[in-house]
């Protein structure tokens, strides 16, 4: 298997409807509910007389769900079952909502969507910030993944079904998951098109849900990813139509289901992505801030400075306090995909009864309240307020994170020691009238913070001289595009003397 997959993604976009009919011309029905209900009433006319023993394909109903403590035994809004797919698009020529007379005729072959067993393990990989990949193997080794392996910008790793829902539950530092169902050495455009048909899709998804194609590469000789994403779609499409009668419709904001196409130097390997919307959006972040950071960046650098839930947390330049969440979310033990919808609840083999249990067992875990305070200060009230808005779409009590509108020069410590972690403003962020804040906030360190541990991101590579500290350690990262360090240091207690 390869390593990890993406430097950029392209997506095919919808192609646009045709005329609407004439006057007095019956309008023929398309779109998924339409081909569906079709593929259902040519069942039947193959079978006279007989009636269907089993439903359309779709997703079961969701079943009740057990109650969870303190503020997560509320009714999860978000964990019901996807909308149907939107009826969209013109007839096609071989699907259910053209003229019977220019039909083709596709004998069907019957549809193959098993469960997964419970024995059966898939390779995985599981894409994350880069600068993140040691600290992510740490955590799949940690939720008792078997062949976890680092590699760029992701870690590969073994996994049961079961196994895969889990990784979309618990894992804080990855940004999806995606399942291997295919890999083979290609040569040309077309290989790609043969890999793709020969792949089992009506196995995960059929042509009752709409579906979207991305495609990555690392040293590929293929001159156009477009012309490959293609490929990959047509072959994806082609199998579906010729095992079911019908091809899925083209989604590129809402899909039903995403594959992911990455390539090498000489490989091709096809992914089912089972998160869907990104697991760095946990669900309760709307107010941003001027320069957020991702909640899996945050969470990696919660990780990579080594604090721990026993130790208190500060934040002086909070924003919307995405730090401190993910803290208050790790030191209660909430995981990070509790209240968010996956891609793979859309999926024909969704147990939805196992990922109902999964959930159920992971709220029992959930502790009722923090051992240490978390506190969060910011100098813009506007942020403050964003942030404690946050919290409380996060599910935690207001008292969980304590904030407070301060001047980082003025702050004093929350505790004798304990970490500090931050986001900082850097570049465009920073003013002139703030020259001289590292160097009074240096002067605030020194004088007040013995013993507590300093770690800041910072795409500003000047920034320990400014504070007139020395780092004991650098780690490479990135916000996005930015190239960051996290900085770490230990803070003593000195007769520091403030220049004249």
């Amino acid at each position: 298997m390869t390593d990890s997959p993406p430097r950029k993604t392209l997506s095919l976009t919808k192609k646009t409807g045709t005329a609407a009919p004439a006057e007095g011309e019956r309008r023929a029905r398309s779109g998924a509910r339409a081909r569906q209900a079709a593929l259902q009433e040519r069942a039947q006319q193959a079978r006279p007389g007989e009636r269907d023993q089993a439903p359309a394909p779709g997703r079961p109903a969701r079943p009740d769900k057990a109650a969870g403590p303190d503020r997560f035994d509320r009714p999860d809004r978000r964990d019901k079952p996807a909308r149907a797919p939107r009826a969209s698009g013109p007839a096609r020529a071989g699907s259910a909502d053209a003229p019977a007379d220019t039909r083709p005729r596709i004998q069907r072959q019957p549809r193959a969507a098993r469960t997964p067993r419970s024995a059966e393990t898939f390779h995985v990989f599981a894409p994350c910030p880069h600068g993140l990949e040691e600290a992510l193997a740490l955590e799949l080794q940690a939720l008792g993944y078997g062949g976890v392996r680092s590699g760029r910008a992701g870690c590969h790793f073994q996994a049961d079904w079961q196994g895969v829902l889990r990784a979309n539950l618990y894992s804080r530092l990855a940004t999806r998951v995606l399942v291997q169902v295919a890999q083979a050495d290609i040569h040309t455009e077309d290989d790609i098109l043969e890999l793709a048909r020969q792949t089992e899709w009506e196995r995960w998804f059929g042509p009752e849900q709409s579906l979207r194609v991305d495609t990555s590469a690392i040293g590929s000789p293929m001159r156009s990813l477009q012309y490959c994403n293609l490929r990959a779609k047509d072959g994806i499409c082609d199998r579906l139509r010729e095992r079911e009668g019908a091809r899925p419709d083209i989604d590129t904001v809402r899909p039903d289901a995403r594959v992911h196409l990455f390539l090498d130097a000489r490989q091709a390997t096809l992914y089912l992505d089972v998160s869907g919307e990104s697991l760095f959006k946990r669900g309760w972040r709307l107010d941003k801030g001027e320069a957020p950071l991702r909640e899996n960046l945050a969470a990696g650098l919660l990780a990579l400075s080594g604090w721990m839930p026993d130790t208190p947390l500060l934040d002086p330049f909070c924003g919307s306090g995405t730090i401190l969440i993910e803290a208050a979310w790790i030191a209660l033990g909430v995981p990070p995909g509790i209240w968010r919808p996956f891609g793979f609840e859309r999926l024909r083999s969704h147990d939805a009864r196992l990922w109902r249990d999964l959930k159920d067992d992971a709220r029992t875990h959930i502790a009722p309240r923090l051992e240490q305070p978390l506190v969060g200060s910011d100098i813009q009230p506007a942020a403050i307020e964003a942030a404690r808005a946050n919290v409380d779409r996060a599910h935690l009590s207001p008292d969980t994170i304590r904030f407070e509108v301060c001047d980082v020069r003025h702050m004093m410590p929350p505790a004798e020691s304990g970490w500090i972690v931050t986001n900082p403003p850097y570049g465009e962020r920073l003013n002139d009238s703030e020259a001289t804040l590292w160097s009074e906030w240096a002067t605030q360190l020194k004088q007040h913070f013995g013993g507590w541990q300093l770690n800041i991101i910072t795409s500003d590579l000047d920034l320990p001289g400014q504070l007139r500290l020395k780092a004991r350690r650098r780690h490479p990262l990135h916000n996005g595009a930015l190239d960051c360090r996290l900085f770490q240091f230990d803070l003593v207690t000195s007769s520091y003397r403030k220049p004249t």
